[in-house]
């Protein structure tokens, strides 16, 4: 794993950003959801128009996982107005740490969430947050030993299916 490397995503890598947010939301979540619910949300989330609009976003920041120049995971992070929860205009919400299934237990998650914490100092964030399904244990558990806890929760909905996810943050 000495070859991997945690690079910004720009506009330029929108399809790379397309293929693996598709491929590894389906490895997490096709098993336990509707083929109808799922594919309404990979339209919908990963629809060019509202990655490219995300990817523009000056308080939205994306960021890639290679190994060996293959993209394998990536994190997208959130910032004032641009939060998916009105939280703390002071906050840093962690809105997607995902890995290829192939590359879970490599340490890339944990790559990701470093860079998530190096964009948190760097912002001068009080805290860091995110929802998280409280179905989706090894998030739970990755997060959690990682030093969030959780605070409330809210409704993520996944096609027309409302589904509770935990709200979890970390004070710097």
């Amino acid at each position: 794993m000495n070859s991997l490397e945690i690079k910004k995503a720009t506009v330029e890598d929108l399809n790379a950003l397309q293929l693996i947010g598709r491929q590894t939301f389906s490895e997490t979540f096709a098993e336990v959801n509707s083929k109808e619910n799922m594919d309404k949300y990979l339209n919908e989330s990963f629809a060019t128009e509202k990655l490219s609009s995300e990817l523009n976003n000056p308080n939205s920041y994306f960021y890639l996982a290679l190994l060996e120049e293959k993209v394998v995971g990536y994190l997208k992070l959130n910032t004032d107005a641009a939060q998916t929860e009105k939280e703390d205009l002071n906050a840093l919400e962690i809105e997607r740490i995902y890995v290829a299934k192939e590359f879970h237990g490599k340490k890339v998650a944990q790559a990701l969430y470093a860079q998530a914490e190096q964009t948190a100092e760097e912002i001068r964030a009080s805290y860091m947050w995110l929802g998280v399904w409280e179905k989706n244990f090894r998030a739970v558990s990755f997060y959690t030993k990682n030093g969030f806890v959780q605070f409330d929760t809210h409704i993520f909905k996944l096609g027309n299916d409302e589904q509770t996810d935990l709200m979890m943050k970390k004070v710097l």
